[in-house]
């Protein structure tokens, strides 16, 4: 994952790679040493290698040299060739990373994308002895994955800490397998927590300056009680080395996925069913909210658990069961961490006022088809277009002209944006022609035409806003945008 910049820094995961990086950051003011809880948790650790078999594509195969069609070298030559393809041994790619021993019989913890793909896995323990493994289940989502080894005895476990107790500039240590280089220790601190990278939907990370390395992933980050504060997962870089910048998974998001993957082989999370978007200062000011807090409900999964328990489109959510939600991003993490089933209490604002209800959790689908619609398409001629100067673009009632023009689904309803005006209020937003507009106001009307469109307009003229709140579809997806109205 690479986040961009002038110097182009590079997320990286943390499986071994064949360059070495920068010099590491030192800690400074160590305690006096880390020996003892070094040498204590040490054989705790593994490394973890992982073989790929990789077969030979015709690519790589060989090329046939060209004879006459129907010549007699022509058959000998493609059955020379294909048994030397046959007997050429495959090919096995290699690679390198860390984990972690969570009981005594054989459970250890790693990284996803440490074992993805492979076909074997192997896991070291500190005394160079090698065990096979199994994956006992994986979640992508948070990149965690569980394995089980056999061994002949007892193996030397480390428990989980709570790592929502970790403060700010807490010592912690990391131990790993950098570069392939296993037992490597390294310490640091806590640099900030709650960390978001753009990894995905439940990033919580904690940084730390630690240094940690590729092979690190997986590996386990230490509180000074010896305790598993975080899983180390990524580092942010210009070189691939470690600069002092490094993440790890929260211990108490793991444990629960873990403890799930130990159970039922896979992550099982709650889920709402709705597509949120942040609450920006205008959409804030927009909706009559003092502040920009909570999350945005842009769009519903039908026949999902938020459509059954009246949530809308529209709603702004701030508190999920007791939680504040102060900013879009925490919402989905609340929710996966909600057990199934369970009846939560939900805090919206609706139409200028808080609003509670109380919604029973679903299964989040493994099938991503079970979270959206699809249908076809269709045919037919114009309609008029009404210009909007107040929104800067150009507004029609939906054809099926229209919906062939602009590749819309025939379920989908609203007012069609046909032009936009360049340096307008729409084009500052970035909404693109053939987008659709759904609903409009403080109230959220759903239109259907561009009178009403002008209506809602005029209506929050008279009443002195200076932006109005309006849905939009586009690509399939829905988005709220506070436009200024003030110009027009």
């Amino acid at each position: 994952m690479t986040l961009a910049s002038r110097i182009i820094p590079v997320l990286v995961v943390l499986t071994a790679g064949l360059t070495f990086g920068s010099a590491p950051a030192h800690a400074r003011g160590a305690p006096d040493s880390f020996a003892d809880l070094a040498e204590r948790l040490l054989p705790s650790v593994v490394n973890i290698s992982t073989t790929q078999v990789q077969q030979k594509t015709e690519k790589g195969r060989p090329q046939l040299p060209k004879f006459p069609e129907g010549s007699p070298f022509q058959d000998f030559f493609k059955e020379f060739f294909d048994r030397q393809q046959r007997e050429s041994p495959q090919r096995r790619a290699m690679s390198l990373g860390s984990g972690f021993i969570i009981s005594k019989n054989g459970y250890v913890v790693t990284n996803n994308h440490v074992i993805a793909e492979a076909d074997e896995i192997t896991v070291t323990l500190h005394d160079d002895s090698k065990l096979k493994a199994r994956l006992i289940g994986r979640d992508p989502k948070t990149d965690l994955a569980l394995l089980k080894v056999e061994p002949k005895s007892p193996l030397p476990a480390v428990p989980f800490g709570d790592s929502g107790v970790t403060r700010v500039g807490d010592w912690v240590v990391a131990i790993g397998n950098p570069f392939g280089l296993g037992g490597t220790v390294t310490a640091g601190i806590v640099s900030a927590r709650q960390r978001d990278i753009n990894s995905g939907p439940y990033d919580d990370f904690i940084q730390t300056d630690a240094s940690i390395n590729r092979g690190n992933s997986g590996g386990p980050m230490f509180n000074l009680k010896g305790e598993v504060i975080g899983i180390n997962t990524a580092i942010f870089s210009p070189s691939g080395g470690s600069v002092g910048i490094g993440f790890a998974i929260p211990a108490n998001l793991a444990r629960p996925i873990i403890e799930q993957l130990q159970k039922f082989g896979k992550a099982r999370r709650g889920w709402l069913g709705v597509r949120i978007q942040t609450v920006t200062d205008e959409i804030a000011q927009s909706l009559g909210l003092e502040k920009a807090t909570g999350a945005l409900v842009a769009s519903l999964t039908k026949e999902g658990p938020a459509e059954k328990y009246k949530i809308k489109v529209g709603d702004v959510i701030l508190k999920f069961d007791n939680k504040i939600v102060g900013e879009m991003r925490r919402l989905p993490r609340i929710v996966a961490e909600t057990s199934i089933g369970k009846a939560v209490g939900v805090e919206v604002w609706r139409n200028g006022k808080r609003v509670r209800l109380s919604v029973t959790l679903g299964e989040f689908p493994e099938d991503d088809a079970k979270l959206a619609a699809t249908t076809p398409d269709h045919k037919h001629k114009p309609a008029p277009v009404v210009v909007v100067d107040e929104l800067g673009m150009a507004l029609s009632t939906l054809t099926p002209a229209l919906r062939e023009q602009f590749k819309l689904e025939d379920t989908m309803k609203g007012v069609v944006v046909t032009k936009i005006t360049p340096e307008g209020p729409a084009a500052e937003k970035r909404i693109p022609a053939g987008a659709i507009i759904r609903k409009i106001g403080p109230d959220q009307q759903v239109v259907t035409t561009p009178d009403q469109v002008l209506k809602k307009i005029k209506q929050a003229k008279r009443a002195k806003l200076n932006t109005i709140l309006v849905l939009i579809e586009s690509g399939g997806v829905q988005r709220f945008v506070a436009l200024n109205i003030s110009k027009g």
